[in-house]
This record gives structure tokens, C-alpha cells and sequence, in this order.
């Protein structure tokens, strides 16, 4: 039996990057997974490459009304929700949009927070409410950006901290109503995945990134799905409020960082 054997999980953004790692390495530790992403071309395609473990789901967690449907089909479907993994976000950069404290316009600001915070903040309100019978995990994805300053991601770099803060807000009311719920942040950075492809302009780009770790190189999304599958676990079960850095060591030196 898997480390997840008759778990129930559900992961935003699943659908491509950390979260098609969470997704792969929940199913081969034996849970049912629900994909949850606002791409269904991407997302289909993953469930069908995993088959019976796991399904798509069409969710944008800015939605609250999306989100109390989608936990109630889980419920109405599987009778359970075990773990909620709420890894869906947006960096606002690129396109040559500003994203600096004194440039970035209030709805580039806003879209950032209604994704990567509103997401979180009712992804773990709908969780805690199905999850109260049985107990579970709820693992917020932040970032290396939510613990450090970031001069050129203003917005992204708010929300990150802000989902850190109320990761523990979530843990200590959890244990203060002795619900049997679980809820800790994860903190990667410099994992390559299409996010951090796309802003990078070219190999040497790349090369210089990698070497601003101490590790010398990026990181990779299955790398962060261990960490999030222990959290996930029975193995963890007094494990809340904590942080978890997936960095290269990048927070543990005075080294050049990746921005």
C-alpha cells in the first residue's frame, strides 16, 4: 500500500509544473486525486496519462461559488476529502507589465491577489468545512518571494507572504476548535517549470539563475512533490503551522538569488 492508499486529494493549478508533480506522486502513493486548473486541454490529458487514480475538475480559485461546488462534488463523489493542496498561482510578470511598488496599476495588483491569496483563503474556508468529519492536510503553496523582498514582483511577492501568514492562522484555529485538520506552507524556489521558463530570455539567462544557487542548479517540481506528499502523509501528523524552504539553500547564505 501507497503512503496515500484510500486518501482523497485535491490540487489546483494540476494541471502542468509543481502541481502535475503533486498530482503524479499522490496517485503512485495510492490517492484518488481531483485536478482542479482553469486549462482543461492540459488537465484532461494528465488524468488520462494517469487513468483510474485520477480526474479533472475545472476550477478558478477566485470563485467562491466554484469552489463550494467543486467540494461538494468531491463529497457527493468520493465521500471524503482528505488533503487539499492549494498550488495555483500567477507571477502578474511579463508582457512588459510592471510589477514594482511604484508602477504596478491596482487591477494587475487585485488579479495577482484574487488568485494566488483569495484562492488560498477559500480553498482552506471550503476545505476545513468538508474536512471537520474526517480530519486532513492542507498544504498552501507560497514561495522563496514570500519570505524576502522582491523589487520588480510587488504583487506576487504580497500574496506570497500573505498565504505564509495565513497558513498559520489556519493551523491554530484548527487545532484551537480541536478540528483534526493539518495546515503548513511550502516555500520553493528557482524550480524550473514553465512558469520560470517563460520568464527566462535565453540559456545563458538560465545558466546565470542556476548559479545563483548554492546548489549551482535549478531545482525540480518532483523535488517539491516530496515534501508535499510527506506533509500530505500520516507521517506528519504533528507537522502544522510550519514552513517548508525548497531553495537550493538560496535562503541559507548571503549568495546571489534568483529574482
Amino acid at each position: 500500500m501507497g503512503r496515500l492508499h484510500n486518501k482523497v486529494a485535491l490540487v489546483t493549478g494540476g494541471a502542468q509544473g509543481i502541481g502535475e508533480a503533486i498530482v503524479r506522486s499522490f496517485a503512485n502513493e495510492g490517492a484518488r486525486v481531483i485536478i482542479t486548473d482553469i486549462d482543461p486541454d492540459d488537465g484532461e490529458a494528465l488524468a488520462a496519462d494517469i487513468g483510474a487514480a485520477a480526474i479533472y475538475r475545472h476550477l478558478d480559485v477566485s470563485e467562491e461559488t466554484q469552489w463550494a461546488k467543486t467540494l461538494d462534488d468531491v463529497i457527493a463523489e468520493f465521500g471524503r476529502l482528505d488533503i487539499l493542496v492549494n498550488n495555483a498561482g500567477i507571477t502578474g510578470r511579463g508582457n512588459g507589465v510592471p510589477n514594482d511598488p511604484e508602477h504596478t496599476s491596482l487591477e494587475d495588483w487585485r488579479r495577482v491577489m484574487r488568485v494566488n491569496l483569495d484562492g488560498v483563503f477559500l480553498g482552506c474556508k471550503h476545505a476545513i468545512r468538508v474536512m471537520k468529519p474526517n480530519g486532513g492536510s492542507i498544504i498552501n503553496m507560497s514561495s522563496r518571494s514570500g519570505l524576502v523582498g522582491i523589487p520588480h514582483q510587488a504583487a506576487y511577492a504580497a500574496s506570497k507572504a500573505a498565504v505564509r501568514n495565513h497558513t498559520k492562522t489556519v493551523a491554530l484555529y484548527c487545532a484551537e476548535q480541536k478540528l483534526n485538520i493539518r495546515c503548513n506552507s511550502v516555500h520553493p524556489a528557482a524550480i524550473l517549470t514553465p512558469m520560470w521558463e517563460a520568464m527566462l530570455k535565453d540559456e545563458a539567462d538560465r545558466e546565470a539563475v542556476a548559479a545563483g544557487t548554492p546548489l549551482h542548479r535549478f531545482g525540480r517540481p518532483d523535488e517539491v512533490a516530496a515534501v508535499v506528499l510527506l506533509l500530505a502523509s500520516d507521517e506528519a501528523t504533528f507537522i502544522t503551522g510550519s514552513e517548508f524552504n525548497i531553495d537550493g539553500g538560496v535562503l541559507a547564505g548571503t549568495a546571489s538569488s534568483p529574482k
